[in-house]
């Protein structure tokens, strides 16, 4: 990934604020885009963008697709992934439309008292330490890949440019796929938390596999 403006390993914050969001996913490397409205996330990115444009992405346990509530804050998976804002955009309306670039994932400590609406845990970035460094390539069979993604695509009611699919290198198609398809929250979370970036290729071709072969809509891809 492009390290120009990313923070070194010993730069991460150790208190990060968190959105949390079920059935969405960042990964290290990938590119979320984000349109933020709520009053309580608009104060955590304008706070993100005066001090290192960080900011977290986590899954709360319970599926609730618009994260916690004011009433609630359901805990938190055990692992999240720290984003970086690289680009922002202001609207007439009062939203801001964000893109956050996966930094480093994350073990979620303690939860700290609400700042101006939004949640803040305490951040163990030790178990994921080489979410920085280059890695080693990815395999995947691109063949295989295609012929499962295709129906997938199709019975989900995606579109790709397959031509450019086919020349983007393993690592970061493998990250963008894991990312926009529609798993479970639970599946989106274990991608997450997937021990080597070729352990989570190997976990997104049999998601893409069971989902391509539902008929109900489950099946590993209901979102």
């Amino acid at each position: 990934m492009v390290r120009t403006f990313h923070p070194r390993f010993d730069e991460l914050p150790a208190v990060v604020p968190v959105f949390p969001l079920s059935g969405v996913l960042l990964l290290p490397g990938g590119r979320l885009p984000l349109n933020i409205f709520e009053p309580r996330y608009l104060n955590l990115v304008e706070d993100a963008l005066g001090a290192g444009r960080e900011m977290a992405m986590a899954q709360p346990r319970q599926s609730d697709q618009d994260g916690d509530t004011e009433e609630a804050t359901p805990p938190l998976f055990d692992v999240a992934c720290l984003g970086r804002i690289v680009s922002f955009e202001e609207t007439s309306d009062g939203r801001l439309l964000i893109t956050l670039m996966g930094l480093n994932r994350f073990r979620v400590g303690e939860e700290l008292a609400l700042h101006r609406g939004y949640r803040r845990v305490r951040a163990d970035y030790g178990p994921y330490r080489e979410d920085m460094d280059e890695s080693p390539a990815v395999a995947i069979d691109r063949d295989r890949l295609f012929g499962v993604l295709k129906p997938f695509a199709a019975r989900h009611g995606l579109s790709f440019n397959w031509d450019i699919m086919r020349e983007v290198d393993t690592r970061p198609l493998v990250t963008s796929l894991a990312m926009v398809c529609p798993f479970e929250p639970r599946e989106k979370q274990a991608l997450l938390e997937a021990g080597t970036p070729q352990e989570r290729a190997d976990l997104m071709m049999a998601l893409l596999e069971m989902g391509a072969m539902d008929t109900t809509g489950g099946g590993g891809a209901r979102q």
